[in-house]
Order: C-alpha cells, then structure tokens, then sequence
C-alpha cells in the first residue's frame, strides 16, 4: 500500500490520508469543498461546494496516477437531499463513465460543508 499526498487539495484533517494505493485501486477519502490555497470554504450553495469538491477529488486521484474517468465507486454524501438535482447536475460533468454510486443524506458534514464525495478509481 501507498499513501497520497499532494497539496492541490487540502490536507487531511484528522488522522488519514487523503488517499492509498492499493494493487491497481485508488481509495480516496472523503472530500469537502475545502479551497486547498485558502484552508477554507468559500462556496456556499450546492453548486459550487460540489465544482470544488471535484476539483479536489481530481488533484487527489492525478496525485495517485488515476483519475476521475478512472473512477469504478462513488459515494456521496449530502447535508440535504433537497440539494440531489444540483448536485446532480455538477456531478455529471465530471464522472461522465458513469461509476457505480450511493448517495445519502447525512445530519452534518465537517466544517458545515453541504458535500462530501469519496471515490474509488482505477490506476492508470
């Protein structure tokens, strides 16, 4: 195993990484709307807390030698579903092979964020 770490998405902020390389399957952990150059979250609606998140997710999965069109699992995570169309909506111009994916409704997210997105991806 290989644990990832690149400064163009935010640090981990507990204890792990923001992703491991395990055989040819890239985990990352869950990533929020964090703007990496300012530590904070910018955006407030859906729709641009969901841009940064998959900006981060993007520059953790280069950082493992993959990708987010490498991507086979996402799960999702939302502080309200009333949120899934717009979500949706950014979401699908970024994982445009369609992995396979859960999406839930959780009471809170870390720093008040609206988003969460964690992938599993091939290696390149």
């Amino acid at each position: 195993m290989k644990t990832v770490e690149t400064v163009k998405a935010p640090g981990a902020i507990g204890p792990y990484s923001q992703a491991i390389v395990s055989g040819s399957l890239v985990f990352t952990s869950g990533q929020i709307p964090i703007n990496p150059a300012s530590g904070a979250i910018e955006q407030t609606d859906i729709a641009g807390q969901a841009e940064q998140v998959m900006t981060n997710l993007s520059a953790v999965l280069e950082a493992a030698g993959s990708s987010l069109d490498r991507a086979v699992k996402t799960t999702c995570y939302l502080s309200d579903l009333r949120h899934f169309a717009a979500f949706n909506e950014v979401y699908a111009k970024y994982f445009t092979g369609k992995p396979a994916r859960s999406c839930v409704e959780v009471s809170a997210l870390p720093k008040g964020a609206l988003v969460e997105v964690e992938v599993i991806a091939e290696k390149n």
